[in-house]
């Protein structure tokens, strides 16, 4: 049963936009019995509403607007807040991906496994974020199956026939391990901080879920156990990342029914765009027919300015697919068949790829539209290209984790060589994998945070690294 040290609160999520409107949700996660005050704003109350229970908790939220266009201030328990807003000139949007680990995460030391947080938290207060972008691995849920008798070995081994009485036990029992994450996260000052101040827009990757969620066998994923596990992992994500609930999605998203939990964000100049990449997957499809339409429509929309598209799993890389024939052949490599499934690059997706790529290049091909990819996952910083034609480029930012280690250097330089081989999975248009200004090798093994700025009506990226510091300003 989770317990909280303090009420936890408040936590912007961004709506939706409209009419020059900012559109807010505060989050707050309070002790059962206790009603967290109202939201002060623009001389107005917005008191919250219970939207969810628990053994020892309660979520509440209240929604609230502001001013889109120019920095504004609330209120909140004797609290001001000040958000940046999200103006026509210059502005800041932080990335960032792979908050936690797959082991022992709420076991480390808050300071250490926060630091980058931390430097995020100083950042913010000297040069104001107007969006903070979540891409991915928001929570590290791996360990949420440990602890009941009919998940202790997921994946590996399923009961064969669990009752629905233990079924519904098994959901009690996740929905407060899951709970547990989130309160562990949100309740770090460093974390806390930010998100009370910087409007956050999520979209999850597989450790919201557990590892390899999509690409694992179709046995586990659509056993009792592992739908189970699906549908306490998807109520959490729209509760805390989100900040709703089931036929209650903001508008921003596409599908109202949250089958696929894909969303777009439009302002002028500016759109961002978060497919969802888990809900639909599978083994052979990386998404379904709702995640495709959405990007469809959205690569036939005009849309001038800069389109940010967030790939949860890098979208440019080198060829695994080498990579991935030589596991499947050596027997003690075979168990991470999954984390390279996951891949866009992987050989089950290679169709999925293509029609990705064409898309990017349909956003980006009207005069006055570009396209830029933010991914994370890898755990790895680097950044790669693909000519789009017309003199315009799609570039990939990867920023990747911001809590997560490093791996090993060595990993690091293994992907170094493949990105040697290059890739051009459409004719014409070949992939290269590039060094950030200031870096000696393609993919960085450090800690990292992204940060995109538009100045004077050009967009530039810089990523923060845990040893390395700042890198030079790279040109969109």
């Amino acid at each position: 049963m989770s317990t909280l040290p303090a009420p936890i609160g408040p936590l912007l999520f961004l709506d939706t936009l409209a009419d020059q409107r900012m559109d807010l949700a505060a989050l707050f996660i309070v002790p059962i019995g206790e009603a967290p005050p109202p939201i002060s704003a623009e001389g107005a109350e917005f008191p919250p509403v219970e939207i969810a229970r628990f053994q020892n908790v309660s979520v509440w939220r209240s929604r609230f607007s502001c001013p889109a266009d120019a920095p504004s201030t609330y209120h909140w328990a004797d609290q001001r807040f000040d958000i940046a807003g999200l103006p026509a000139g210059d502005l800041n949007i932080a990335y960032v991906s792979c908050n936690g680990e797959e082991h022992g995460d709420l076991d480390r030391d808050g300071a250490e496994r926060n630091a980058m947080w931390a430097r995020l938290r100083a950042q913010h207060k000297a040069r104001p974020l107007s969006l903070l972008l979540h891409g991915g691995d928001q929570v590290y849920a791996d360990e949420a199956t440990h602890g009941h008798p009919l998940s202790d070995d997921w994946p590996d081994t399923l009961p064969r026939d669990p009752s629905r009485a233990d079924l519904a036990d098994l959901r009690d029992h996740l929905r407060e391990k899951f709970l547990e994450r989130y309160i562990a996260i949100y309740s770090a000052p460093e974390v806390a901080h930010v998100m009370a101040r910087v409007p956050s827009l999520m979209q999850w990757d597989d450790h919201d879920i557990c590892d390899g969620w999509g690409s694992l066998q179709r046995s586990r994923t659509y056993s009792p156990v592992g739908q189970a596990l699906f549908d306490v992992a998807r109520d959490a994500a729209l509760l805390f990342q989100h900040a709703c609930v089931d036929g209650d999605l903001p508008p921003r998203f596409f599908d109202a029914s949250g089958l696929h939990l894909g969303w777009e964000v439009s302002l002028p100049g500016l759109r961002l765009l978060g497919p969802d990449l888990r809900s639909e997957r599978t083994r052979r499809e990386v998404m379904g027919i709702r995640g495709w339409q959405m990007l469809e429509q959205a690569a036939d929309r005009a849309a001038p300015g800069r389109t940010f598209v967030m790939s949860s799993v890098p979208l440019l890389g080198p060829r695994l697919s080498l990579l991935e024939m030589i596991m499947v052949l050596i027997p003690t490599m075979q168990k991470y068949e999954d984390d390279l499934r996951d891949q866009w690059q992987s050989r089950a997706h290679r169709d999925s790829w293509q029609h990705m790529l064409e898309l990017m290049q349909r956003i980006a091909r009207p005069a006055d539209q570009d396209v830029t990819v933010l991914s994370g996952e890898i755990h790895l910083a680097t950044r790669g290209e693909m000519p789009l034609g017309n003199g315009k480029t799609l570039h990939q930012l990867v920023a990747s984790g911001i809590a997560h280690r490093a791996p090993p250097r060595v990993w690091a330089r293994i992907l170094h060589v493949l990105a040697h081989l290059g890739d051009s999975p459409l004719r014409g248009h070949p992939i290269s994998i590039n060094r950030i200004p200031g870096q000696p090798r393609r993919y960085v093994a450090e800690r990292n945070y992204l940060t995109v700025s538009r100045r004077d009506n050009s967009w530039q990226a810089e990523w923060e690294f845990e040893t390395s510091g700042t890198s030079p300003a790279l040109p969109l």
